[in-house]
């Protein structure tokens, strides 16, 4: 189980030599909503999984990105798992909504891992209602209003224990027309989204009998642009109570807080410092929340704890 491991680990890191940038949302914290950029994620803990995040972005920024998730999975049986998500993503004038559908298939590759497979499918709404003249009133640059449909897929492997795990995704392979935001002028740009990948991964170190140690990272990519990560360090007191820290390629610096309400309910908040170019700007600061509640059917209630 060892080689399959480093293997995996080894192909992952030489892939995403080659591959860099990103123009889907950013998530601090991914580590709980995994299956929105992985559908080989979906069922994975064992229970009906649902998950809710508010995602607030640079708030002195007029027309910065604001996105809202939510997600539902769950397992089918001992290998097949479930899921759907909806993202609905606003930049100023223009708003995203996209709605997919996961499928996973698990192989118990041992007494404690499994590796999963996924499929994820569905569409991305854009639209604009009226026309956007942007800042500098020209009307060369001005945004006819607009209602497009985008038909995507994806698809990701995953690899977990109850301590460890590592996946790569590629959740929307098809080319799309994408709308941003120009950080420094705030003028609204159009561009072909390409495909873009993900590396995740994360293990659970116990440093006492209550403390235990979560390091994850978190590589994105697309071809011919340079590679960005997060990466974060959160410390676990008792099974419940969360507390760390997290850096994303020299844009911003992070602090993470969430509490298990529940065995079951877990709350979550983060607060994203710009750093560097983006300090100058003075974009303000970033706030996400997030919910996760977890409802096990089994009459037994014998699930394994799950630290992601």
């Amino acid at each position: 189980m060892k080689k399959i491991t480093i293997f995996l680990v080894f192909g992952f890191l030489v892939f995403f030599t080659d591959v860099s940038a990103q123009q889907d949302p950013h998530y601090t914290q991914y580590m709980y909503n995994m299956n929105v950029v992985n559908p080989a994620y979906a069922g994975s803990r064992g229970t009906l999984s649902l998950g809710l995040l508010g995602r607030m972005q640079w708030l002195n920024l007029d027309g910065a990105p604001r996105t809202y998730t939510f997600d539902v999975h769950a397992p089918l049986g001992k290998r097949v798992g479930v899921g759907l998500s909806f993202i609905a993503d606003e930049i100023g004038p223009i708003k995203e909504q996209n709605i997919f559908v996961d499928l996973s298939y698990t192989i118990q590759t041992s007494d404690v891992g499994r590796l999963a497979f996924g499929l994820k499918g569905g569409v991305s709404l854009q639209n604009l209602d009226g026309n956007f003249i942007p800042p500098d009133d020209s009307d060369d640059d001005l945004l006819e209003p607009f209602n497009n449909t985008y038909p995507n897929f994806g698809a990701g492997v995953y690899y977990y224990t109850e301590k460890f795990y590592i996946g790569a995704s590629v959740p929307n392979i098809l080319s799309s027309k994408h709308y941003d935001i120009d950080k420094s002028s705030g003028v609204f740009t159009e561009a072909s989204e390409e495909a873009h990948y993900f590396l995740t991964s994360g293990y659970v170190f116990d440093l006492s009998s209550n403390l235990k140690f979560k390091p994850s990272v978190m590589l994105r990519g697309v071809i011919g642009s340079p590679l960005s990560y997060d990466v974060n360090a959160n410390f676990l007191l008792y099974d419940r109570f969360e507390l760390g820290a997290s850096y994303r390629d020299g844009s911003s610096v992070s602090g993470l807080f969430n509490i298990g309400v529940t065995p079951d309910f877990r709350i979550g908040y983060a607060i994203d410092f710009a750093i560097g170019d983006l300090a100058d700007l003075n974009v303000g600061t970033t706030h996400e929340l997030m919910l996760l509640y977890d409802i096990d059917f089994s009459k037994k209630n014998l699930k394994s704890p799950r630290f992601f």
